[in-house]
Parts: C-alpha cells; sequence; structure tokens
C-alpha cells in the first residue's frame, strides 16, 4: 500500500512541475542575462553615438565588438549602457548607480539572479528617471551590479517602444 502511495505521488509530483508557469516575474527572471552582458570591459563599448531619424525612431549602430550601446539618461546622469535584448530587466554597475545618485550597501552579497555564468550578486533599487530618445519611465526595478563594469538595459524598458528592429548594423528603437 505504501509502495502505492509513493507511486501515485511521484506521478502527481511530476505533473506538477511541468504545468506552465503562472508566477509573476522573479529577480532571477529579470536578469537571468545580466552577469554575462555586464562582465564586458568598458573600454570595449565605445561607438557611434546614436541617432534620432526623421520619423522619431532612435537609430543606433553596431559598435565594433558588435554590441549596441547607448547613452540613457538616468536620474538626470547620462550613463553609456549595453542594450541588452536577452535581459529582461535593467542592470547598473556600482560606479554607474553611484554616478546616478542609487544609494547602496557597502557588501551588496544578496544573489539577486543568475546568469550565464552562475549567480549574480547585487541589490534591487528603483530608478527614479530613466529616458532614452523620446522615451522616459519612472519608478523602474533595477539592480546594482557587484561585480561587472558595464551597466546594461534590458526588456522591461525597451518594452516602452513600439518596436526594436535590427537590420545589418543598425538597431532602431521606434
Amino acid at each position: 500500500m505504501v509502495f502505492i502511495w509513493i507511486f501515485v505521488l511521484g506521478i502527481i509530483g511530476s505533473a506538477v512541475t511541468h504545468l506552465p508557469s503562472r508566477r509573476s516575474p522573479s529577480v532571477n527572471d529579470m536578469f537571468d542575462n545580466a552577469s554575462g552582458a555586464a562582465t564586458q570591459e568598458a573600454s570595449t563599448n565605445e561607438g557611434p553615438a546614436p541617432t534620432p531619424s526623421s520619423d522619431g525612431a532612435l537609430d543606433i549602430p553596431r559598435s565594433d565588438n558588435g554590441h549596441f550601446y547607448a547613452d540613457v539618461d538616468v536620474n538626470g546622469t547620462k550613463l553609456h549602457m549595453l542594450i541588452d535584448t536577452g535581459a529582461t530587466g535593467i542592470a547598473l554597475s556600482r560606479e554607474d548607480a553611484r554616478s546616478a545618485g542609487i544609494a547602496t550597501s557597502i557588501g551588496m552579497n544578496d544573489v539577486v539572479g543568475e546568469g550565464a555564468d552562475g549567480s549574480v550578486h547585487g541589490e534591487v533599487v528603483m530608478v527614479d528617471r530613466l529616458s532614452l530618445g523620446s522615451v522616459k519611465a519612472e519608478a523602474m526595478p533595477a539592480i546594482v551590479l557587484n561585480s561587472g563594469g558595464q551597466s546594461l538595459l534590458g526588456q522591461e524598458f525597451l518594452a516602452k517602444f513600439a518596436s526594436v528592429e535590427i537590420h545589418g548594423d543598425t538597431m532602431t528603437l521606434k
């Protein structure tokens, strides 16, 4: 009889783990790509500046290292950020957070997500104001990374644009 109960519980447990998730995105979901992208060295991310097009879109040229970067206004401070379509949220380097007036604790050893390289350590913060081109947002959640020098802009902010397209060496945000 005990064997039958164990067998039934095993089947139920297996079925439950294969059900689609209806939970809200967690911090892990928001920054699943943050650690790999944010470890880019700052010296490799220089490139031509984004330019607004005549129809109001923002054209961002691909940099020499193959990525797209933009100067994003964070709390009134321009930060050079990697546009990361593979990340869900916004991640700031410790230095960029300081520049934008975002206070963090000293250690920042909390695990705030999982990235390509394993656990991502940092601190969850709130960005008061964020803008790129004509798109603006207030009270955006973000993380400040304990390590890594490159801040990144993910889908949570990019979704505020009507479209994000890449054609050849140009990303267009409309």
